[in-house]
């Protein structure tokens, strides 16, 4: 997993999210109410949910990706820090399976078929959709099962183009809702884990299929609290959309859940 995020660059966001109300965490720039503090910026509310989540060391999580290749998801629990651990229950154009991740090793297995197999730096190769190109990758399904929500949070935020739509609710609770994009190569190129020859595979992958920016969708709740992150890309053959929901941060069971 990639390295925890740096609390002392995160401090004075955390301070000061601990010592302003919900509201005007909440709140969008143009409802401001005069007299009340201003909302904090997008890239501020987002760092600090992202290191909490970094925290807690763990979470449930439910993915979905729609588009033009289909319907995927995948359901279970990651652990990261001292340890390194993935179980979850996936469903894809091969059927129903387990995907587990332990000691930095990716094992994929099939109700009936045969398992496959992969360390964490080449997760792509295991990917159905992966074909016998050099550079193995095959759309960051993969690669985004076997990471922490907050790490994919920290970059989103870094790319700061963040904007803010206001509160909603989701799942009973008032959240703030943002929303930005950025180009190919500066939304993975804050990926730290991707050396060039990666990052130059991911770029090319997403330019191959008419890809220019990725879309974003970041949802924080009190705590702060990263609830929900959503990646957008609209390419010459459609549009494909990634969802991540955190269901239960800290949670540390492995035992996977019904996938839907």
């Amino acid at each position: 997993m990639p390295p925890a995020l740096r609390p002392a660059a995160l401090a004075a966001a955390l301070l000061l999210l601990g010592t302003t109300t919900a509201c005007s965490v909440l709140a969008a720039p143009s409802t401001r109410v005069p007299g009340e503090p201003a909302p904090i910026p997008p890239k501020q509310v987002v760092l600090a949910a992202a290191q909490a989540l970094d925290d807690a060391g763990g979470a449930r999580v439910d993915l979905l990706r729609e588009g033009p290749d289909g319907r995927r998801s995948a359901s279970g629990s990651l652990v990261w820090g001292d340890r390194d651990e993935v179980t979850l229950a996936v469903t894809d154009e091969l059927g129903t399976g387990q995907l587990s991740l332990r000691d930095g090793a990716l094992d994929l297995t099939y109700q009936g078929g045969a398992a496959r197999h992969a360390e964490r730096a080449t997760a792509e190769s295991i990917d159905p959709a992966a074909g016998n190109g050099s550079s193995g990758y095959a759309g960051g399904w993969m690669t985004a099962l076997v990471t922490n929500p907050g790490s994919r949070a920290y970059a989103i935020a870094q790319a700061d183009r963040l904007g803010s739509l206001g509160a909603e609710q989701l799942a009973g609770t008032t959240v703030a809702h943002y929303r930005g994009s950025a180009p190919v190569a500066d939304y993975f190129g804050a990926d730290r884990e991707l050396d060039p020859q990666q990052l130059a595979a991911v770029v090319g992958w997403y330019r191959q299929r008419g890809v220019g920016e990725i879309g974003y969708d970041v949802w924080v709740g009190p705590g702060p609290r990263l609830m929900k992150l959503r990646e957008t890309a609209r390419g010459s053959a459609g549009t494909t959309v990634t969802t991540t929901d955190v269901i239960a941060p800290g949670a540390g069971e492995t035992t996977p859940a019904a996938t839907g």
